[in-house]
């Protein structure tokens, strides 16, 4: 029986996590300790520190492209050029909401919102945490109005348990497979984690 491939990783914050967790056993490998979680300019710092672990082990690092560059490419060079030999280094366009809107139906039926209010090519959109809001504002069920959407005069851009809902449709609905057919970096995601995993077999 083949050896459990351990793979370490460095995210944005615990939505991020839970959605690196996933891949990573989808992956047929075990999820090891998570680092970063403290935002994307912390990530930036500590990229380096990363890449040098990844010399002797499996790491996966996911950021979101954000408003940061056009596409995944210009960031991938400035912040890693180059990559060490077992680092996975990937990038959400434009937000890792886009890879949860990508499963139209899930994403739906959790939120309680018609299947045709999903937005078509997640990975277009400028700002894809505003339209989960929206979404949710737009919700059949109370209680995800109450947690997902800000409170009036909050200044906040989204609910208090806004994280929460995620981590719970990541956990119990989420479909990374479904996902992918409709978010091109979710999928070059899953196949760079698939030859980091056979790789380190």
């Amino acid at each position: 029986m083949p050896e459990l491939v351990v793979v370490s990783s460095a995210v944005e914050g615990d939505v991020d996590e839970a959605v690196v967790r996933k891949l990573i056993i989808l992956a047929g490998a075990e999820p090891g300790p998570t680092f970063g979680k403290t935002g994307k300019a912390a990530m930036r710092e500590k990229i380096s520190g990363y890449n040098r672990a990844a010399r002797h082990a499996p790491w996966f690092v996911l950021v979101d492209l954000d408003r940061e560059a056009a596409c995944p490419v210009p960031l991938l060079l400035t912040w890693l050029p180059k990559p060490a030999t077992r680092m996975c280094f990937r990038v959400a366009v434009r937000q890792v909401e886009a890879w949860l809107l990508a499963d139209a139906q899930e994403i739906a039926g959790f939120l309680g919102v018609a299947r045709a209010a999903i937005p078509a090519d997640p990975e277009s959109l400028e700002d894809a945490k505003g339209v989960m809001v929206s979404l949710a504002r737009r919700s059949r069920r109370r209680d995800i109005r109450t947690d997902m959407v800000p409170r009036t005069g909050s200044g906040r851009p989204v609910g208090p348990a806004y994280s929460s809902r995620l981590l719970e449709y990541v956990e119990g609905h989420w479909r990374p497979a479904s996902a992918a057919a409709r978010s091109d970096s979710l999928r070059r995601a899953m196949q760079c984690l698939e030859r980091l995993v056979a790789a380190s077999r």
